[in-house]
């Protein structure tokens, strides 16, 4: 008999030590802005050291995707989300009570990294580790504390800026990282490695971690210089070109640890595309909305302008489930993509927007982000067989985070450089923001055309069954039958 904890294969426990064991950062990363400055003069960090601890942190975060993956192949799974939790808790205590730049830093790349290593190592068995009848809460869960917590990161920044103080903020997300460890074990139940017998990768995991640490330093970098120097351009393309190497390399290999060959059909392409676009539009929005409405209202003020984003993440949630096992779905991630579109352009066009603009913008754009990424992502996990979820969801993980984190310092840097007026210049980020927002949605809509599909019903007893939930064609299929030739066949994964 294998190891098992009294609350094991418990559904209710184990969906909410994945709730808990995932919020503290994904909250955290989007409640730092408003308490930034007051951590900078408590702690005496440079404006050059608070942002390295943000960037290297989303670094981290994006690295654990791929390092889960290769660490879940030989080691024991729920022996590793013990020692993550274990590790994310010690991190958040670290970043709790730093009394300087050292601490405070290593402590929150810390909890940037364990929050994916366990993302990754916990998520997809909740999906896949169930009955089919829990397939449906557990995706309604992920999308509404996952971007639920992203969307009141700043009004509880703003409570916490507001009190002039950083640290309650900070003890309360390492008391939920103690209460995740404490289910993570409560809930054990030992299981085997992955796949003891894969070949190990070091190539894609070095590649992915200079990659990663490369790109977001220059990112990082960016925004502290304010100038496009080769200090700051090298890392920065020399990062994301590591991890393009990276992709390549693992969809060429014969035994690769990420899923990259099936992931290029039609629908996990499309999947992917919206993810990434919808992520890298949104949080970076967000960002430009609330620099440039920083200097007008309070923290507080300004974190319950952002409120109906959640309300946004709610709505989306409850009609998740009602279309998650049908082929709305499909249609659901595009509605999700122009009800986005539209709050970035409502904003856009008023800067400096009034209360009631911003009030319905952050309100669509919580609507939109919600109804887009988590189905996109579905989207591209039911074109691949169950047991390859995880390391779907990795490459999805990785590439959303890129995009997402990778983006938005970018448009910060463009909106204090392009004008002389920060909101000429914040205007003209926004602007960028709609165009990846509408070129991903065009983009993806032309993949189903030129692949010939019309959206499927997921047939979810057959991909609990070991196969994929519907067929995705391969790229161009259509438009490779109408000019005479034979698309080849997708790869399995």
């Amino acid at each position: 008999m294998r190891e098992r904890g009294p609350l094991a294969g418990r559904y209710p426990a184990v969906a909410l030590m994945v709730v808990l064991a995932l919020t503290p950062y994904l909250v955290l990363s989007a409640a730092l802005q408003p308490v930034m400055p007051i951590i900078s003069q408590q702690l005496h960090m440079t404006n050059s050291q608070i942002n390295l601890a943000g960037g290297l942190a989303n670094a981290g975060y994006a690295l654990g995707t791929v390092l889960s993956v290769q660490l879940a192949q030989h080691l024991p799974q729920r022996r590793l989300l013990v020692v993550y939790a274990t590790v994310l808790v010690i991190g958040s205590v670290l970043a709790a009570a730093a009394n300087g730049p050292a601490l405070f830093i290593s402590g929150h790349i810390l909890q940037g990294l364990c929050t994916s290593l366990l993302l990754i190592a916990a998520v997809p068995p909740l999906v896949t580790g169930f009955p089919p009848g829990k397939v449906r809460p557990t995706a309604v869960i992920l999308n509404l504390s996952i971007f639920g917590g992203v969307a009141l990161g700043p009004l509880i920044g703003g409570i916490q800026a507001e009190a002039n103080g950083w640290r309650p903020l900070f003890w309360i997300i390492a008391g939920i990282a103690g209460v995740a460890l404490l289910l993570v074990v409560l809930t054990f139940q030992d299981v085997p490695p992955a796949e003891p017998t894969a070949t190990r990768s070091p190539v894609a995991v070095g590649l992915a971690s200079t990659g990663c640490v490369a790109a977001f330093y220059g990112a990082t970098q960016l925004l502290i210089h304010q100038s496009l120097d080769a200090s700051t351009l090298a890392p920065l393309t020399g990062g994301l070109a590591l991890i393009v190497i990276m992709l390549i390399q693992q969809d060429r290999t014969k035994r690769p640890l990420l899923s990259v060959r099936p992931m290029t059909s039609t629908l996990p392409v499309a999947g992917v595309v919206g993810a990434m676009s919808a992520a890298a539009a949104s949080i970076s929005a967000i960002a430009l909305i609330g620099v440039l409405l920083q200097d007008r209202f309070s923290p507080l003020r300004l974190g319950l302008l952002f409120l109906p984003e959640f309300a946004g993440a709610v709505i989306t949630a409850i009609v998740f489930a009602a279309v998650f096992t049908t082929r709305a779905l499909h249609y659901f991630a595009l509605a999700g993509m122009i009800c986005l579109s539209a709050g970035i352009a409502i904003v856009a066009a008023s800067v400096p927007p009034s209360t009631a603009v911003t009030l319905i913008g952050t309100a669509l754009i919580g609507l939109g982000v919600g109804a887009s990424v988590t189905p996109a992502l579905f989207i591209a996990g039911f074109s691949l067989r169950n047991i390859a979820l995880q390391r779907v969801f990795a490459i999805v993980e990785l590439l959303r985070a890129v995009a997402a984190f990778m983006v938005t310092p970018i448009l910060l840097y463009i909106a204090t450089t392009v004008s002389s007026r920060t909101a000429d210049g914040i205007r003209t980020g926004l602007w960028v923001c709609l165009g990846i927002s509408v070129g991903g949605t065009l983009l993806a809509i032309s993949l189903y055309v030129l692949g010939g599909v019309r959206p499927p019903t997921p047939a979810l007893p057959r991909w609990f069954g070991g196969d994929s939930a519907w067929h995705s064609p391969p790229l161009l299929a259509a438009l490779r039958r109408r000019a005479g030739g034979s698309p080849p066949e997708t790869p399995k994964a």
